[in-house]
């Protein structure tokens, strides 16, 4: 065969097909913006400050100790049984921390084992859109099918009856996010008990992403799997980044039933296989510690949360006040604006602040094209000036 003929048969695009359109992240393009124009960052939700020093040296303790090489491929067990003692304390739920615990690198990870652990080609997941933005790759790397509800600004509320009607015979998947990125929905019981139903109903597996369960400031955290009937059906991924703020060390876990678990690792074991072994022993102390840590944690927050909104509410936007996470959306119609990511592209030369554009996290990109997402992970000092620099922005005619 000529050289020729072999290149005529190679594909014109080297990415995959089932990846095509998931290109670099908004997270990627905001980012790159706020450093071209030395702009406050309130686009990607990381923290600008550490957590607890206790947690760091813990970490620091156990590299000093030896811990450096690879761990058991599920978790350490001082972790597995930290991670299992705070779902028992906090939502009273009961997990074995040998058969029913995986640590994942960052709840991102769990989400795709968990994914690849269950998905056969064609097999269809209903989620809730706007959505972090893994969770569709997540799904369609699997070979899976992504069904989406919106939550329609600004009351967020579910529409049942379009939840009921995407369930269809290859549904496999029902996926959570409480409290919810990018919105900060916190879902109410009604809302989960009514969701529960469904997955009851039909057999499905509810995946839930609970990464900011402690931070609500409006109503209360409730896991889907502390529902009758649910704890035999659901994954609960959660992280200790978003909670003990150290977002970098990727410290993530699954919690299931046994069946489900080993399902899980079966992919995990293949994708990470383990996830650094200090940074366990140090999240396994910080967990055991929680309790005295929460309560001041939500504090603070909830005034980052409340000086941000008063100043975007003060410069403009229509702000939808988050009840959990360390987001907020804002309705930049008020301004003039009706274009999200034209309107971030401009953001940063123009007053020297970076926001996320959420139509990145809609499939029905209308319903979220007049919304802009501000992250308040971020010392006050920090939102102070964000706050001063967005009063400056200029308003369109209507």
């Amino acid at each position: 065969m000529s050289s020729g003929s072999a290149s005529g048969k190679r594909r014109a695009e080297i990415l995959c097909d089932r990846l095509q359109g998931y290109g670099t992240t908004v997270f990627t393009e905001m980012t790159r913006l706020a450093e071209e124009h030395r702009a406050i960052n309130l686009g990607q939700g990381a923290p600008d400050f550490d957590g607890p020093d206790f947690v760091k040296e813990a970490a620091i303790e156990a590299i000093r100790r030896g811990h450096n090489q690879y761990s058991r491929m599920f978790g350490v067990p001082e972790l597995c049984r930290a991670i299992a003692s705070h779902q028992r304390r906090f939502y009273g739920l009961d997990f074995d921390p040998e058969r029913e615990v995986t640590v994942t690198c960052g709840a991102t990870e769990a989400l795709f084992a968990t994914f690849q652990a269950l998905l056969e080609a064609g097999d269809e997941v209903v989620l809730f859109e706007p959505f972090y933005d893994s969770y569709r790759p997540c799904i369609t790397a699997a070979g899976g099918v992504a069904r989406c509800i919106t939550l329609e600004a600004p009351e967020l509320a579910v529409d049942l009856d379009a939840l009921a009607r995407a369930i269809g015979p290859r549904t496999r998947v029902l996926l959570l996010n409480s409290p919810h990125n990018p919105t900060g929905k916190v879902f109410s019981r009604a809302e989960l008990e009514a969701i529960a139903e469904l997955c009851r109903r039909h057999d499905l597996i509810a995946v839930s992403d609970e990464v900011y369960e402690h931070l609500v400031f409006r109503g209360r955290h409730l896991p889907i799997a502390a529902l009758p009937g649910m704890a035999e059906r659901t994954v609960t991924i959660s992280s200790a980044g978003k909670t003990m703020s150290f977002t970098g060390w990727k410290v993530g876990w699954a919690c299931a039933p046994a069946p489900l678990t080993a399902a899980v690792r079966a992919a995990h074991q293949f994708i990470t296989f383990c996830t650094p072994a200090p940074f366990q022993l140090a999240m396994a102390r910080a967990l055991d510690a929680a309790g005295d840590y929460l309560g001041p944690y939500l504090e603070a927050y909830r005034e980052r949360r409340d000086r941000l909104c008063r100043g975007l509410a003060a410069a403009g936007f229509r702000v939808i006040e988050p009840a959990g996470t360390y987001f907020v959306l804002a309705d930049v119609r008020p301004l003039g604006y009706d274009d999200d990511v034209a309107f971030c592209r401009m953001l940063p030369a123009t007053v020297g602040v970076a926001a996320i554009p959420p139509t990145a996290f809609y499939v029905n990109k209308a319903a979220g094209r007049h919304l802009v997402r501000f992250a308040f992970c971020k010392r006050l000092e920090v939102l102070d000036e964000a706050v001063r620099r967005l009063a400056r922005l200029p308003r369109r005619a209507a």
